[in-house]
């Protein structure tokens, strides 16, 4: 490098690897053992309570029993991205609680339809089409499953 100006891909390659290295050695100053990522940590953590820990998966993956979902209503689960509707007694139909308008998550799901508070769309209950726009598109099919009186998503 004596008078010659290093070429961009030396720059970029060099700034990468330092870049890089900057991460990883930080990651290894907070962690004695470097070859542990934080997930494992966090789930060391839980692993700390026993038996619970094999009896939580399937609760977690419960979004919901059947009773908790008003026939010809429907219940948000904001965490998920999901909207479990009951059209009929015992038909059970899982959305997207993404508007398909602007993106925004439905708020509620009254008087037969799911409803979106940004602009104003609405959602039919029973299949998620488009009862009031502007939403451009009915709400996108989410796979659930009911099992006796447990609903989970997938």
């Amino acid at each position: 490098m004596s008078g010659t100006p290093p070429t961009r891909r030396t720059v970029l390659a060099t700034g990468g690897a330092v870049a890089l290295a900057a991460g990883c050695s930080k990651y290894g100053d907070e962690d004695a053992e470097p070859e542990q990522p934080p997930e494992t940590e966090s789930s060391a953590a839980p692993s700390s309570s026993g038996g619970e820990k094999s009896q939580k998966p399937p609760a977690a993956d419960e979004l919901a029993k059947t009773s908790d979902i008003p026939v010809g209503g429907g219940k948000i689960f904001k965490d998920k991205k999901v909207v479990v509707t009951q059209p009929e007694e015992g038909d059970f139909k899982g959305f997207s609680a993404v508007c398909t308008h602007s993106g925004c998550t439905v708020s509620e799901v009254t008087d037969g339809t799911i409803n979106c508070a940004c602009h104003g769309s609405k959602y039919r209950v029973a299949d998620a089409s488009v009862a009031e726009g502007p939403a451009p598109r009915p709400l996108p099919a989410q796979k659930i499953t009911v099992t006796g009186n447990s609903i989970t998503l997938g």
